[in-house]
């Protein structure tokens, strides 16, 4: 009897383009980096490890290594000494960790791969080719397309599961459709004809993807389609003939080339078993506890239960987890997400890394609350609860015309109740909603939602107003990293690493086609409704824990939740817009631009488009030969025309100073004087913003459709746009209440500058007394022009003006402005010691904070990158300052909002912009109200060293007026 040989294992081998997916690793984490507890940015190392775990684990390779480039220029630099000059630095993140994954990587028993003179592309090509040859099945790993030039039947590409998207391999047939092309070799020819401006490889000018894709298809290769250009037209046929040699270059930069001379030695890409040892310690060391954990075995480490500074992972666990309770996504063993979860998170907590759970992964209880008899036995369960979180189902995004579908409540997770509501009679709605009034205005019930001011709202329209303590996750999660998205899918994602059913799994892609709520039968949208109230809940779980770790707790329960209703009011309320007198102004503006336009026309010479970019540069730069050696060109080398470039030639040539005035009314008429009348609510005849209360860093609210923060008020002309914000009747008036100077306020009393604090208590104008230390004049010397100086030195200096900027901005040289700052740090010392110590303080900590100790994280104030790092030490002056003023009037907004309701006044607070707070006040409660609205806006928030802030009020027929 013949022995039968055993079948030979495939051999599998996967060659990693190190540098792609390091760079790739980085940049998936960039908005949101994961900041270890030494101040280490280890995004790109833990993404890169991940990577490298995730396809020893699933693809189970036999040989692996890892390539990387030479540090040193290849043959290509020779060909064209250009090549890759435009690429910027590596990032210093990334500079900092390739020496950790190279470790890494060791550790793990992978040989890294390099020759002098050649990229990663071209040896991974060599040996892709050599060990097909050898019988391998190779896979190069890699989001680079350029690869694709290489693939075979043998030869595949691996692009690694990437944010979301699962791993995809590319073939021969897959090449072939996605380049339109019949031979994998044109991929060449594509590139070459296409350049790469990441690479620098010029390409053929006018050739895009394309365009290169028809060309090759037609012609076959870059060669025969320079050998036939006659068939070509215009500019096209032009370019080819002009730019044929570099055409050719480009095509053999982007061409991998695959005769390295690095031997092929399979015995030494085998796979083998990893250093433990050394992992463990490598892991402890970067802080990746759940990746040794899944790596190595054993729980992970519990992290300790506060928060020393900003990078760190140790949030107390929330209750759920800590208490080893199990929760609807999982009990703690089970991948359950805590505060404080180790390196997979995005942020400083987040949530381990392996695939999310979804609704059909959980168990869960999901109610249809349709019939009286329900409704009531829920009602009664709910007005027994502490805390529910609840949400509301409607037919559209708009908070003035969407109605009601349903609403979801939830106080156990894993168990929740949808109720829907007939959106077709608006009366029985109404009458459901009226069933669980009791709910909505019981004092002693916490509750929570996601982005609850939107639900207030709609739950306005039906007479409702909510009663009692909000807790809004949205707001929670902004308090705790201002800088993340705080949408609700990306926290579940996040934190509970669970994904949410979509919407668009409800109503289909947006388009005609879309649904709405309304459109689907009630036993559908149940488990969608009932999971946001349930997901909600869940991250008040964990959010909660988290900023009381964080101090911040007292900032979300007497400053944001509490705001809340307020700009729910505010927004209901919306204001009313006289379109006549737009329509009026906009006439007139148009003369005004008209006008300029033709005393443009009559400087430059001739008509031209001035809103074109490229004509305006060629009038100023090539025509007119304008701003000699102050020209800039932007990446496609077309001449620079922003402000800015135009504010420095605005002084000596007085076309650039028309075309800036005619930029400027241009934008005011477009934005604002036609675009506000379109945004006039039919229902009401007002216009009803959207204060955004979760966007910026500092604290500050801003505002959408239409964004009122950005209403000009620097021009005359600017300014005349408030002529159109009147009263709702001619029973009303508008009473505008502005703070005086905060900012500077707050830094005399930050800093303790004693003249500051001595001008502002014994009401002496601050810009005067600053010009007369500054110009060392007395103060009754002070002129205007002195005066205008000082004030833009002294708000300059909150943001930490340059002497370039401030010789800039109020037309000096830049040897006065660095004078006047050195004069103005020499007369007030504390001021600068006020800064230097701030900066000192961000660099220990790594973020600044306000009065109220809201959080802005400064990441890069120790970069050795000097740009960054200035740019971030002026956001650790003005944090602090900007962020303060930002507290105070959302302090101020709650406590006048509380006053006008308790005595059941008339007036009604519509409008904050910047410091300024503006109302529809009844004509017969101005005398009554303007006295307790100074005295709520003065001791809103009293600064520790007692400077008094102070408020100007005043009213009118309109906003103008008013202000």
């Amino acid at each position: 009897m013949t022995d039968t040989a055993a079948p030979t294992a495939p051999k599998k081998l996967f060659l990693l383009d190190a540098f792609a997916l390091i760079y790739r690793s980085h940049f998936a984490f960039s908005k949101n980096p994961r900041v270890n507890s030494k101040g280490m940015n280890t995004g790109a190392v833990l993404g890169f490890t991940n990577t490298l775990v995730e396809v020893l684990q699933k693809e189970k390779p036999t040989h692996i290594g890892v390539c990387f480039d030479a540090a040193k220029k290849t043959f290509r630099h020779e060909q064209f000494a250009e090549y890759k000059a435009q690429r910027q630095a590596m990032p210093e993140d990334i500079g900092i960790a390739i020496p950790y994954i190279k470790k890494i990587i060791e550790a793990f028993h992978i040989p890294i791969l390099m020759m002098p003179g050649y990229e990663a592309d071209d040896v991974i090509g060599t040996l892709a080719q050599n060990a097909e040859k050898e019988g391998f099945e190779v896979f190069m790993m890699t989001p680079d397309k350029d690869y694709c030039q290489l693939v075979t039947k043998q030869i595949k590409i691996y692009r690694p599961a990437f944010m979301g998207n699962a791993a995809e391999i590319l073939d021969v047939d897959h090449v072939l459709a996605r380049f339109e092309i019949e031979r994998v070799e044109q991929v060449i020819d594509i590139l070459g004809l296409q350049g790469d401006a990441s690479d620098n490889i010029p390409g053929i000018p006018g050739i895009g993807e394309k365009t290169a894709k028809a060309l090759i298809k037609q012609f076959g290769s870059v060669e025969n389609l320079i050998a036939n250009s006659d068939q070509l037209k215009g500019k096209q046929q032009e370019n080819v003939r002009n730019f044929a040699e570099q055409g050719l270059m480009s095509k053999e930069l982007a061409t991998i080339h695959v005769n390295v001379p690095l031997p092929f030695e399979p015995d030494m890409l085998v796979l083998d078993a990893p250093n433990e040892a050394k992992l463990r310690e490598l892991f402890d060391e970067l802080e990746f506890r759940q990746l040794a954990a899944r790596v190595l075995g054993g729980g992970p480490t519990r992290t300790p239960a506060s928060v020393a500074k900003p990078g760190t992972t140790g949030a107390r666990r929330p209750k759920a987890a800590a208490d080893g309770q199990s929760s609807l996504f999982g009990n703690p063993g089970d991948g359950a997400i805590a505060a404080g979860a180790e390196e997979g998170e995005t942020g400083r907590y987040g949530a381990p890394s392996g695939p999310r759970k979804r609704l059909e992964d959980v168990p869960y209880q999901y109610h249809l609350i349709d019939t009286p008899e329900l409704r009531k036995s829920l009602l009664g369960f709910l007005l027994q609860q502490t805390e529910v979180s609840f949400d509301t189902e409607t037919t559209g995004l708009d908070i003035m015309t969407a109605r009601l579908v349903g609403l979801s409540f939830c106080w156990m997770p894993g168990e929740a109740y949808y109720v829907p509501v007939p959106v077709e009679d608006p009366e029985a709605t109404q009458a459901i909603v009226d069933e669980f009034c009791p709910f909505f205005e019981a004092e002693h019930i916490l509750k929570i939602g996601q982005n609850v001011k939107y639900d207030l709202t709609i739950l306005r329209h039906y007479g409702v107003e909510v009663s009692g303590q909000l807790f809004d996750t949205m707001l929670a999660h902004y308090l705790i990293e201002p800088d993340m998205r705080h949408n609700m899918d990306v926290l579940a994602e996040t934190y509970l690493h669970y994904s949410p059913v979509s919407i668009i799994d409800l109503i289909g892609p947006k388009g005609k086609k879309q649904k709405t709520m309304a459109d689907i039968p009630p036993a559908e949208v149940k488990d969608y409704a009932c999971e946001d109230a349930d997901v909600t809940l869940q991250l008040k779980h964990v959010f909660e824990p988290m900023l009381k770790d964080l101090g911040l707790l007292d900032l979300l329960n007497d400053v944001e939740n509490p705001l809340v209703p307020v700009l729910s009011s505010i927004e209901y309320e919306g204001v009313r817009i006289d379109s006549n007198a737009m329509n009026e102004y906009s006439a007139e503006l148009q003369g005004y631009i008209s006008e300029l336009e033709t005393q443009i026309f009559a400087e430059s010479g001739g008509p031209f488009n001035i809103g074109s970019p490229k004509q305006l540069g060629e009038v100023l730069f090539d025509k007119m030969d304008i701003g000699k050696g102050k020209i800039k060109k932007t990446k496609t080398g077309q001449y620079a025309t922003g402000e800015e470039v135009l504010s420095q030639l605005a002084a000596d040539n007085p076309i650039v100073a028309l075309i800036l005035e005619y930029r400027q009314l241009t934008k005011l008429r477009s934005t604002y004087v036609e675009a506000l009348p379109q945004l006039v609510c039919v229902a009401d005849g007002r216009v009803h913003t959207n204060f955004n209360q979760a966007v910026t860093a500092t604290g500050r609210l801003s505002s959408t459709n239409p964004n009122l923060q950005n209403i000009p008020i620097r021009t005359e002309k600017g300014r005349e746009i408030r002529k159109a914000f009147v009263p709702r009747d001619d029973q009303h008036v508008l009473l505008a209440a502005d703070y005086s100077q905060v900012e500077l306020r707050i830094m005399a009393d930050f800093s303790g500058d004693k003249t500051m604090i001595e001008a502002f208590r014994q009401g002496i104008d601050v810009h005067s007394s600053t010009a007369s230390k500054v110009f060392k004049v007395p103060i009754d010397q002070v002129d205007s022009e002195m005066r205008r100086k000082a004030k833009t030195v002294n708000f300059g200096i909150i943001y930490g003006i340059s002497a370039f900027g401030l010789a800039q901005r109020i037309g000096i040289s830049r040897k006065e402005a660095t004078d006047i700052i050195e004069t103005y740090f020499q007369e007030f010392p504390s001021v600068k010691q006020f800064m230097d110590d701030s900066i000192n303080r961000a660099r220990e900590l790594e973020y600044a904070e306000t009065l109220l100790k809201r959080r802005r994280y400064l990441r890069d104030i120790n970069s050795r990158n000097a740009t960054l790092r200035g740019y971030t030490e002026r956001n650790a002056i003005n944090a602090p300052i900007q962020g303060t003023a930002a507290d105070i009037i959302k302090k101020a907004m709650i406590n006048i909002y509380h006053w006008l309701r308790e005595e059941k006044l008339q007036t009604r607070m519509i409008l904050q912009v910047h410091d300024e707070l503006v109302f529809d006040a009844v004509k017969e409660e101005v005398e009554f109200i303007t006295p307790k609205i100074k005295e709520l806006m003065t001791t809103a928030l009293l600064l520790p060293r007692g400077v008094p802030l102070e408020v100007e009020v005043g009213t009118g027929n309109n906003w103008l007026q008013a202000h």
